[in-house]
């Protein structure tokens, strides 16, 4: 099942330097492992803004909450998920 997700995230002010350098790097490495897995299929960054646009492709719901939850910067984060069905007229050129 395919999701499109709109993540912004929103650093507090007067967020420890060392934390938040960590967090971003654990960020990094599970979003990697999550493309490597296929489940992240897309991810584009939002110019200007510490945001991205992203397709997940997972099982379900239930999947993508668990994969979202799993993000070190979840806590910062203002998330919209978006259900993608294939449309009729495609002619899936990107097979």
């Amino acid at each position: 099942m395919l999701f499109h997700v709109y993540i912004d995230v929103h650093i507090p002010h007067g967020t420890d330097p060392v934390l938040l350098k960590t967090l971003r790097e654990r960020e990094h490495e599970r979003a990697k492992e999550l493309q490597l897995q296929g489940k992240w299929s897309h991810l584009w960054r939002v110019a200007g803004k510490y945001a991205n646009v992203s397709i997940f492709d997972v099982d379900g719901p239930a999947e993508l909450h668990e994969i979202l939850n799993s993000l070190p910067l979840y806590p910062f984060m203002q998330v919209e998920i978006t259900a993608l069905c294939k449309h009729p007229g495609s002619l899936e050129l990107n097979k």
